[in-house]
């Protein structure tokens, strides 16, 4: 599989995409980057006093399009495909075409390689049956001496075996000359030997060549290699299912709201941006957009990793594949086909699973060294037991068959690669989007985690925080409650900040704005208004009260209700801090994880975020263009470094980071400088992919301590260091070892789980 490196400047990934380009691979642009525009700080300051916003400016509005690469392996188009290992199973390959097409073509195509292994082992082992009963050793063990021989019946098993070899071993054959063609013997080139040698050398025997047959050693042991092929690439089909478990969550067709009320099913490449669909209880969305009437819940686990289903009302966007609840809903179209969210999440998940790690390198280089071990092992064994030991050639060879057999690097180039795609497939389903294999790996070894504030450990949005009563005939909850019903129709942060934190609101009548100071109304025949502390100063209206002090030295902003001209109470108003946050803090810390807030807003509100979540450090007020120069600093410290951001904003201390996480990118997957992608607005998802990663890089130890350190037992065993205790090995015995060791690879990369501690 060819390995390509993530680029992590603009430029560097120019440069790919113009590579790939010139060599004919398909290129996807990804949807336009839209950002919701923010209030300036002059407009903010006018309503409500001194509060500095970190979103404000932060945010570049950009028309640029981001273009994302696929992997492919090496030779996958031309001819025969490679899988995991499988360097020699000679299929025809059918040609793919982007998208969920090209996903079909490629599950059908290991579908059709598990077909072939089974028809394969099921005829082989039909021809099997006589091949061992024509065979002198199982007539003797099963009694039944001279009963079945007659005159020719060596060359009747030579028709048979030589059915079985070229039938049943022509994957390994096969597999031997690409191997050889490419100068990286493996596998297929260490079964192909082995069986080539007791065919050949039998074949001999029979013509005349003084000494023993191995027809059924032969049968058996390719027998044996088959059904060990089948059952394997039935397990690695299983643990690479994310992709197809991805596209199979888009409906086949969708209810096309025509102009006159009426709908119509059309199929989902039809469907254009800008047309509406109707989406019945308990349908799939057929594509990402807006609902614009209805309300429901739908289940988004599958694409978000969202237990819970989201209340979807007018308004709100929905993504293709979620699952509609009890209610209706008219969705506008957005985007469909490879613009799509789940479209874009495919890719991603795609990319990673093609990915080669660090330890898969390891990996491979370890398993063409142990084919080199095979082969040498299998000609010093022949050699000792000829020369030096004086058996003859048949046991010797026997011995060097079996060394060759039983030392087969399968499970070694299986180790690595299926845990890759069963981590792959735990990770998509929970929303977190690996673009960065390397990077991922490198999550286990973080001390520490540079947070941005904005978006990541806040929601981005005001709310209220605080309330003041100056007036003992207005409760907290009426003093609120008053300053949203002048409120309500503003649609300055603040005020919708005080209105969505409200229970109830009453009617106002003469409603008057403020310019640069609040508003006013009449509410019941008083007068109400909120306003700022300027228009207080202003005014000369004098509020003293420590309670208030304390709020501003927070960094919160500040509002004064008046009634009749009189302070009745104050609102007190920040960035709200997401409610998981804290615990996401609390957790990093059990592990040794030092958390750090980097951010442009002021150190008033930077503190009092840090100290209310429990933040190791923090460090304000700096710029967009110096986020990546303070993670640099912090680096030097001897750290390893997450950053995590919201992507766009954040892109250069993403890339300067060990490892870069962009968080709460919602439908906006293609994050370019981005190592992973976390689909929620939850700092947890950062603790799940360090367990991920932890757990991941786990298995991958295991699987190579077993894979490696079996071959340490079985090689010496196969060559007959036992020979004296009675203990020898044969082909057949040495092909089930083997495959047995592949197939406990293959289940302790399936058994991958995050942990809950």
């Amino acid at each position: 599989m060819e390995e390509h490196e993530e680029h992590k400047s603009a430029e560097e990934h120019k440069n790919h995409v113009r590579r790939h380009q010139e060599d004919n691979h398909e290129i996807l642009d990804h949807p336009q980057h839209n950002h919701k525009e923010h209030t300036s700080h002059q407009e903010h300051n006018a309503h409500g006093g001194e509060h500095n916003h970190e979103n404000h400016n932060k945010h570049v509005h950009s028309e640029q399009k981001h273009e994302s690469h696929k992997h492919h392996s090496e030779g996958a188009h031309e001819g025969n495909h490679e899988h995991h290992g499988h360097e020699g199973h000679a299929h025809e390959h059918v040609s793919h075409s982007g998208g969920h097409s090209e996903h079909g073509d490629h599950a059908s195509h290991h579908e059709h390689m598990i077909a072939d292994f089974r028809k394969r082992f099921w005829i082989s082992l039909g021809v099997s049956i006589p091949i061992l009963l024509l065979s002198p050793l199982i007539q003797q063990f099963l009694g039944l001496g001279e009963s079945i021989r007659f005159a020719g019946d060596n060359y009747l098993s030579f028709i048979f075996s030589s059915f079985v070899f070229f039938y049943g071993g022509y994957p390994f054959l096969k597999g031997m000359i690409d191997e050889l063609k490419k100068k990286q013997p493996g596998m297929m080139t260490l079964i192909a030997v082995a069986v080539s040698v007791a065919y050949f050398y039998s074949t001999a025997v029979v013509f005349g060549l003084e000494g023993k047959i191995f027809f059924w050693e032969l049968a058996t042991l390719i027998d044996i290699m088959l059904v060990g092929h089948w059952i394997e690439m039935k397990s690695v089909m299983g643990a690479s299912r994310a992709l197809e478990e991805l596209a199979n969550l888009m409906p086949s067709d969708a209810h096309l709201l025509k102009p006159d009320g009426s709908t119509e099913d059309v199929s989902l490449s039809e469907l254009k941006p800008g047309e509406k669909v109707l989406v019945k209880p308990g349908d799939k969305i057929p594509a990402d957009g807006v609902a614009v009437e209805g309300e429901s819940s739908v289940n988004e686990s599958m694409l978000t990793g969202e237990s819970k289903p989201v209340v979807k009302k007018v308004g709100d966007s929905v993504i293709g594949g979620g699952i509609n609840g009890k209610g209706s809903l008219v969705v506008q179209v957005e985007r469909t086909g490879k613009d799509s969210f789940l479209s874009q999440v495919i890719n991603l998940v795609k990319e990673a699973q093609e990915s080669k790690s660090k330890t898969q390198d390891l990996a491979g280089r370890a398993a063409f060294w142990l084919t080199i071990i095979a082969i040498i092992g299998g000609a010093v064994t022949l050699f000792i037991w000829l020369a030096v030991m004086n058996q003859s050639f048949a046991f010797a060879l026997e011995r060097t068959v079996t060394v060759m057999v039983i030392t087969c690097p399968h499970a070694l180039g299986l180790a690595v690669p299926l845990v890759v795609a069963v981590s792959t497939a735990i990770s998509a389903s929970k929303g977190l989007l690996i673009r960065n294999r390397a990077a991922f790996e490198q999550a286990r070894n973080l001390n520490a985690i540079i947070f941005d504030k904005t978006g990541t450990l806040t929601k981005g949005e005001f709310g209220v925080t605080d309330i003041i009563s100056f007036d003992n005939n207005f409760s907290d909850e009426e003093v609120l409650n008053l300053a949203a019903s002048v409120e309500r129709n503003s649609e300055h942060p603040i005020a919708q900040g005080i209105f969505k934190s409200a229970k109830n609101v009453t009617a106002v009548t003469e409603f008057i704005a403020v310019p640069g100071k609040g508003a006013k109304a009449v509410i019941e025949g008083k007068t109400v208004g909120v306003f700022s502390p300027g228009y207080l100063r202003e005014n000369k209206i004098e509020i003293e009260d420590e309670r208030i002090d304390k709020l501003s030295a927070q960094g919160k902003t500040v509002v004064f209700l008046l009634v009749e001209g009189k302070p009745a109470g104050a609102i007190a108003l920040a960035d709200i801090i997401r409610e998981e946050s804290k615990e996401a803090i609390a957790e990093f810390k059990k592990l040794g994880i030092r958390t750090i807030m980097l951010t442009g807003d002021n150190k008033k509100v930077a503190k009092y975020v840090a100290d209310e979540i429990g933040l190791d450090r923090y460090i304000a007020e700096v710029l967009p263009d110096g986020k990546a120069k303070t993670v640099k600093e912090i680096q030097n410290e001897g750290l390893v470094i997450a950053m995590t951001g919201d992507g766009v904003n954040d892109a250069p201390a993403l890339a300067q980071a060990d490892v870069g996480i962009a968080i709460g990118a919602g439908t906006d997957v293609a994050v370019e400088t981005a190592d992973i992608v976390l689909v929620k607005s939850n700092p947890l998802d950062v603790l799940s992919i360090i367990k991920l990663a932890k757990a991941t890089y786990k298995k991958m130890v295991q699987n190579l301590i077993w894979a490696t350190g079996y071959n340490l037992f079985a090689i010496p065993v196969a060559a007959g260091v036992l020979y004296s205790w009675g203990i020898l090995l044969s082909p057949a015995a040495g092909a089930f070892l083997m495959s047995l060791s592949t197939l406990i690879v293959a289940i302790n990369a399936r058994n991958l789980k995050i942990s809950k501690k």
